[in-house]
């Protein structure tokens, strides 16, 4: 253990990502009249969540933070891939207004190809392509397949 670490046992609240039963000790999501926010808003909100806390030591590494969240390691670093996009992206990911029904409108896997990218001018011009004119918004209902 560093010096200066928490001592004491440390909760993560699991964000429910997928199919499955919520944790125990995880509030109960709050009531939602304009829909749900996209997966990748909230896998977005989680990286950065993990990242302040291994930063301040509240976790010690990549595989406590998988144990806590009842995901693997390698769905925590896919995740954490997030992190590696460029800040104007990840503001417009949290800016994603929620959807009232159907698939995501923006799923994680799309944005792989950007986080693969290092350069951010690279990643903006992949980016570009991914998100709709300026003149049309994010679908809030996507059509059941």
């Amino acid at each position: 253990m560093r010096p200066g670490a928490p001592t004491g046992p440390t909760t993560i609240h699991r964000v429910a990502f997928g199919r499955g039963k919520r944790s125990a000790d995880a509030p109960a999501p709050p009531e939602r009249s304009g829909g749900h926010l996209p997966r990748v808003v909230r896998q977005l909100a989680f990286a950065h969540e993990i990242d302040r806390r291994l930063r301040v030591g509240e976790l010690s590494d990549l595989a406590t933070v998988a144990r806590r969240a009842g995901l693997t390691r390698a769905r925590i670093t896919q995740i954490l891939g997030l992190l590696l996009l460029a800040p104007d992206i990840q503001q417009d990911i949290l800016a994603l207004p929620p959807f009232t029904r159907g698939r995501d409108p923006l799923p994680e896997r799309a944005l792989r190809p950007l986080v693969a990218e290092p350069d951010w001018t690279a990643q903006r011009r992949l980016w570009a392509g991914l998100r709709p004119s300026e003149d049309t918004p994010w679908p809030t209902s996507a059509p059941r397949p």
